[in-house]
């Protein structure tokens, strides 16, 4: 993986630059969509590629460590081929599922037992089990396995937790050190900044991690409850550690403002599950506000869904119509609402990127925020 920083907006910390892997090139800023178990729900591989000009999706270790499981995905020959994806991939370490979704688990210096979300089925996550595990899945962007405290967690807990991470990150550079990729292409491992809300800690991650030169950044436990600006104020921190010839990949975030706020401060990667999932619960992103589609004001609104876009279902289907197949439980509703959404996000980054490049990101930002951002 090779990163290449094309330009630094003069008045803003905004930057846009370019990912280079063995599966293509991602320009950034970028917004990755989530296809957890190998799939972003609802949508086509061949409809990420040609409609929303997708350039690199997301898959999770835990979910597909649990199903299909890695002796499946090497038979099939990795994630790639098994679902039919010609572009870069990145996979979390799964240690955010870990502890967010298994229901009884046990932290230990060696790693992490937890039972299956699934089948209630008992495993063991260490930090070299989880590169094995994605060298099965042959992702382009691997991630450490790293501990997730809770957005509240105490000083003490944060500080304990964050050396544990620490040394997990360093067994995982070890671990993919000493083994090969299983499919011929290059894996990339980053690192991942943890210490909650507390600034100290959060720079002592950052520090120790950049002493173990990772060629990437993730910075985790954002968006976990705390509120905005203090996540704002983490990234802030972190940021003026990081080295600014990689790249910094904001885990978990968010909502259209909070990307365009991190754009803002120099993060060049996101993932969310926001478009997708609040879609499929009738929220629209939409180049002039939010939609509550299911509002009984749309049932007679004959308009396109966003003619600010350039989307097939954007522009031939109205509001009245989605709104419509929403109230009826038609399928249809959701991929439309899903489709919409993933391609707002990509707009959003789009225009930012064209921004940064023309050096106008502050006037860009304070044009778009007040759109997104409006209740319709």
């Amino acid at each position: 993986m090779r990163f290449v920083l094309e330009h630094t907006d003069s008045g803003t910390g905004a930057r846009a630059g370019r990912i280079e892997t063995d599966h293509g090139s991602i320009e950034t800023p970028v917004f990755m969509p989530v296809g957890t178990v190998g799939t972003v729900k609802g949508v086509s591989p061949r409809e990420l590629r040609e409609d929303l000009a997708t350039t690199i999706l997301l898959g999770n270790t835990y979910h597909l460590f649990l199903r299909p499981g890695t002796d499946i995905l090497r038979s099939a020959g990795g994630l790639h081929r098994f679902m039919d994806w010609d572009r870069p991939i990145l996979t979390d370490s799964g240690g955010f599922q870990v502890f967010s979704l298994a229901g009884i688990r046990k932290l230990t210096e060696e790693g992490v037992r937890f039972q299956s979300h699934i089948d209630g089925s008992t495993h063991w996550f260490t930090p070299e089990s989880v590169i094995d595990t994605q060298r099965a899945i042959g992702s382009d962007i691997m991630m450490v396995l790293d501990e997730c405290p809770p957005g509240d967690a105490p000083r003490s807990y944060a500080e304990k937790s964050n050396e544990l991470t620490l040394r997990w990150a360093a067994r995982c550079k070890a671990r993919h050190a000493e083994t090969d990729a299983l499919y011929g292409h290059s894996q990339a491992l980053y690192g991942i900044v943890q210490g909650v809300v507390y600034p100290d800690v959060r720079r002592d991650s950052a520090r120790r991690l950049v002493d173990l030169d990772f060629p990437g950044y993730a910075i985790g436990g954002l968006s976990v409850g705390e509120p905005a600006e203090q996540m704002y104020a983490m990234v802030e921190v972190v940021n003026e550690v990081l080295p600014t010839e990689k790249p910094r990949y904001l885990m978990g975030v968010g909502t259209p403002a909070n990307l365009v706020e991190n754009v803002f401060r120099g993060i060049d990667q996101f993932d969310c599950v926001m478009p997708t999932r609040n879609g499929r619960n009738g929220m629209l992103f939409t180049t002039e506000g939010i939609v509550n589609i299911r509002n009984l004001k749309w049932a007679d609104c004959h308009e396109p869904i966003d003619p600010g876009l350039d989307l097939d279902v954007s522009n031939r289907f109205t509001l009245a119509y989605a709104r419509h197949l929403f109230v009826a439980n038609e399928l249809l509703g959701l991929r439309i609402a899903t489709l919409q959404n993933l391609a707002l996000y990509a707009w959003l980054m789009r225009g930012a990127r064209q921004a940064i490049l023309e050096d106008r990101f502050g006037s860009w930002r304070t044009d778009v925020l007040p759109r997104i951002t409006r209740r319709r």
